[in-house]
């Protein structure tokens, strides 16, 4: 019996084996080449980021304009606004230290990096009432108040040489200070460069002490007393 090969003959399957059938081969049998496997892509798609969404209110305007200006908030804080909400609710008790409040901005490092552009947009929006506070700190022209310790006469702040020998030297500006408050066991001094004593006194009880600090003194010293303010 012989194979027929031609027509009537019906396909099965996508892949046959023929035998017997084909030119030039002997009868040998031949495969089908199998379809290529499709290719699948590894490359994830392209998502762009959602836009931000801004609370409303200043606090969103904050947020918004900080990102607007690139402006880089601190790691402690989740936004421009925490920032500035946090300086706002620090004011109002900042200058117990014995510090000005623009001296206690000016000298915490709260005006380092963008401290300082976001307290002059935020503070208005948020806590008006210390909006000069941040301008006078900002600006570097504001009224020192000195607490307790030892400072070195000087109109002028310490330079960068004299931090390095220094850590904790705080100039004082010649002048007139008084120190209000009750105080008891307060003690104040004036000595000259060389380190002698150029007035002193010691208030076992006083409510309101005035001292007036020579260009030509070298220290001014405090201990147990109330915040020394100048007078105008």
């Amino acid at each position: 019996m012989r194979i027929m090969c031609g027509v009537g003959v019906v396909a099965v399957a996508a892949v046959v084996l023929v035998s017997g059938c084909g030119g030039g081969d002997g009868g040998k049998p031949v495969a089908a080449v199998s379809s290529p496997e499709p290719v699948v892509s590894t490359v994830p798609p392209v998502t762009e980021d959602p836009e931000p969404v801004y609370a409303a209110g200043p606090e969103g305007d904050i947020d918004r304009m900080a990102d607007e200006k690139g402006w880089i908030v601190d790691e402690l804080y989740g936004s421009a606004s925490e920032f500035v909400q946090d300086i706002c609710d620090s004011l109002p008790v900042s200058a117990i230290g014995g510090a000005s409040r623009p001296q206690w901005l000016a000298e915490s490092g709260n005006l380092d990096g963008s401290g300082e552009a976001m307290l002059l947009v935020g503070v208005p929006k948020l806590c008006p009432k210390w909006t000069s506070a941040v301008k006078q700190a900002a600006s570097g022209k504001y009224e020192r108040w000195f607490g307790n310790g030892t400072y070195v006469v000087s109109s002028k702040p310490p330079t960068a040489e004299e931090l390095e020998g220094d850590e904790d030297l705080v100039t004082i500006p010649p002048g007139t200070y008084r120190a209000s408050g009750r105080m008891e066991d307060c003690y104040w001094e004036r000595t000259s460069e060389a380190g002698e004593i150029v007035a002193n006194n010691f208030a076992t009880s006083a409510r309101s002490i005035t001292v007036t600090i020579a260009p030509s003194d070298g220290q001014f010293t405090s201990e147990r007393c109330a915040v020394w303010k100048p007078v105008e």
